[in-house]
């Protein structure tokens, strides 16, 4: 999380200067939810090394969308994504919250629609999946607490390809129902190295 509030600023700020250097340049900025499904691996897991064995869950849950893409002709530009859980969720006996970044090429093949514009994107990125162990107790002072201590990250490459169609409902904002596919290399944490995700993004371009 804190790597996700460091860079998007930097991100947007960067895309902005971008989108603004050109008459025309556009620049648009989304916030959206989706979910994302990954199978679970089907083997037991003995998290502590006490013999306890634990079900590994399955990749889904709801996950927020953070983004925004340059267009530095009316047909092709470039943009990036967070797409993270807001919450965490159990992983074996720890727990553990997934966030997926990439960055893209766009390709606009309908640029002369106004209102309704398809929008293909094709990139590369990483997936980072940091985990937490759940600890908490009472005392007598203090009363009962309940704290995550985080333990360590583990790191994947992915490469990510999505297709949406950016319906406006005024020359500004729009609504973009979107599919995205991710494949993330060696993801062993779960079932499969393909993770589709399925969402709706609101955004506002700016520029032409």
């Amino acid at each position: 999380m804190k790597f996700l509030l460091r860079f998007t600023p930097v991100l947007l700020a960067s895309l902005l200067a971008i989108g603004t250097a050109g008459a025309q340049s556009s620049l648009d900025v989304h916030l959206g939810v989706s979910g994302a499904n990954a199978k679970s691996t089907g083997q037991a897991v003995d998290t502590f090394g006490d013999g306890t064995l634990y079900n590994p869950p399955s990749l889904d849950g709801v996950f927020m969308n953070i983004g925004a893409g340059v267009m530095l002709t009316p047909h092709f530009g470039f943009g990036g994504e967070f797409s993270f859980k807001p919450a965490q969720s159990n992983y074996a006996g720890l727990n553990y919250r997934p966030l997926f970044y990439d960055f893209n090429g766009i390709f606009h093949p309908m640029p002369s629609s106004k209102r309704v514009v398809p929008e293909l994107q094709t990139g590369i990125g990483g997936v980072n999946l940091r985990f937490y162990y759940p600890q908490g107790g009472c005392t007598a002072f203090a009363g009962c607490y309940s704290q995550n201590i985080y333990l360590q990250s583990s790191n994947h490459f992915q490469w990510h390809s999505g297709v949406g169609v950016k319906v406006f409902v005024t020359d500004s904002i729009y609504v973009e129902p979107r599919f995205d596919l991710h494949w993330v290399n060696n993801f062993f944490q779960f079932g499969s190295n393909w993770v589709p995700q399925y969402g709706v993004n609101v955004g506002f371009k700016f520029g032409d």
